[in-house]
């Protein structure tokens, strides 16, 4: 079969088909010509006729249905696919295809997965329902910390800053991403610790406090440290979800350890960013949410990250749209924020998002509890309408947050 055989204008998507839009630069050969390309490779096709291709084997053929300018809309058959397997379904769609000579530039933009595939995974075992019942916070957003510095504080300074965070108004408090078990914080002695200054802050304060431990490592170590972490009354693991890859984020949804799993994305740039090349977030924003991520970062539209307001909207909308009854993912801001920001990121995201701040808590004139404090001032002001200006001539900490960041 030729590329062009892929290509059929006239061809209706079942409800059962993959459909995957993708934005297309051929390279010396027509549009046409190069979105049969990507149909081909990422099905049963291959640069050159085979004796082998059988006539059963051609009713498996992905079809190109749409040509719109650039964007190239692919329908694949759902036999093409292991049902529970995302590794496969990613290898079929965003695999070879990325390679082919005849692409100048390819970009995943959207997928949508039928009802069979989905229900094959788990799904979030939590979701934004669960995360609210477990802190006990009905509706307004969740206020969360990243301990600062990211790397180089002893197990007890790094539990001691969880407990200022906590104490000054904090719900969460989580691991940055690169740290993980090094030799001056080991992962099991922070994990002691750090939950024993939750439980003294749960005490301080009547309220449900959450500590994110990044367990990200070899599988049968995150299994291992999921496990510790469970054994000693955690009720979070935090994974970086791109490093450590599609087949052990499944295998710690399987295991089930009760748990509610933080999707950290860090490398997640290094294949979205680009406009042109590469995989949307928004496409791994759903993925994830259907191997059982229960929250996950997906950009702010202010601060120090790159994406614009509206594809963080659309990150927001593939972890909280329908999804064949999956629960919906929380989803997180981080990245650059601090509390004269707050009520730009309310307005954006509304209630149901984590507001994650490091050095927006930290880096506060007077420390991490005035930092944490000054967050909370923050957002009651913002959820009821009082301007933060206005609020902060009565709050000593949010004030002296705006004199440094507003």
């Amino acid at each position: 079969m030729k590329y062009l055989d892929f290509v059929n204008l006239k061809y209706k998507p079942k409800k059962s088909d993959v459909v995957c839009e993708f934005y297309v630069e051929p390279r010396g050969i027509s549009l046409k010509k190069a979105a049969g390309a990507v149909a081909a490779e990422s099905s049963i096709g291959t640069w050159t006729e085979v004796a082998t291709m059988h006539k059963y084997i051609e009713k498996l053929q992905a079809n190109v249905f749409e040509i719109k300018g650039n964007s190239v809309r692919v329908a694949y058959p759902q036999k093409l696919f292991e049902p529970g397997n995302m590794a496969n379904i990613l290898s079929s769609v965003a695999g070879n295809v990325f390679g082919l000579n005849e692409l100048k530039n390819l970009r995943l933009e959207d997928i949508q997965l039928p009802r069979k595939l989905v229900k094959s995974f788990k799904g979030p075992r939590y979701g934004i329902d669960g995360i609210r019942r477990m802190l006990r916070v009905e509706k307004r957003p969740l206020i969360g910390s990243i301990i600062k510095p990211k790397l180089g504080l002893k197990t007890s300074h790094h539990a001691k800053v969880a407990y200022n965070a906590w104490i000054g108004g904090c719900d969460i408090v989580k691991d940055d991403e690169n740290l993980s078990s090094q030799i001056f914080n080991v992962f099991s002695k922070r994990i002691v610790q750090t939950l024993k200054m939750r439980d003294l802050a749960e005490r301080e304060t009547g309220k449900c406090k959450a500590y994110m431990p990044n367990i990200t490592a070899e599988t049968d170590d995150m299994i291992r440290r999921a496990k510790f972490v469970k054994d000693r009354g955690g009720r979070y693991a935090m994974i970086d979800v791109f490093t450590a890859g599609w087949s052990a984020l499944q295998t710690m949804r399987e295991h089930n350890f009760g748990l509610v799993l933080h999707g950290h994305r860090a490398m997640h740039a290094a294949i979205t960013k680009n406009p042109k090349n590469g995989i949307s977030m928004k496409v791994f924003a759903k993925l994830l949410r259907i191997v059982g991520i229960d929250q996950l970062h997906v950009g702010t539209g202010v601060g120090k990250m790159y994406e614009t307001k509206q594809e963080v909207l659309e990150n927001v909308d593939a972890l909280k749209s329908k999804m064949h009854g999956l629960k919906q993912t929380m989803p997180v801001a981080s990245g650059g924020l601090h509390p004269a920001l707050l009520p730009k990121i309310v307005k954006l995201f509304g209630n149901d998002v984590i507001i994650q701040m490091g050095g927006g808590i930290h880096g506060h004139p007077r420390g991490t509890r005035a930092g944490a404090t000054a967050a909370r001032q923050a957002l009651y002001a913002t959820i009821n309408k009082i301007s933060l200006g206005e609020y902060a001539k009565k709050h000593k900490e949010l004030a002296a947050a705006l004199k440094k960041w507003y």
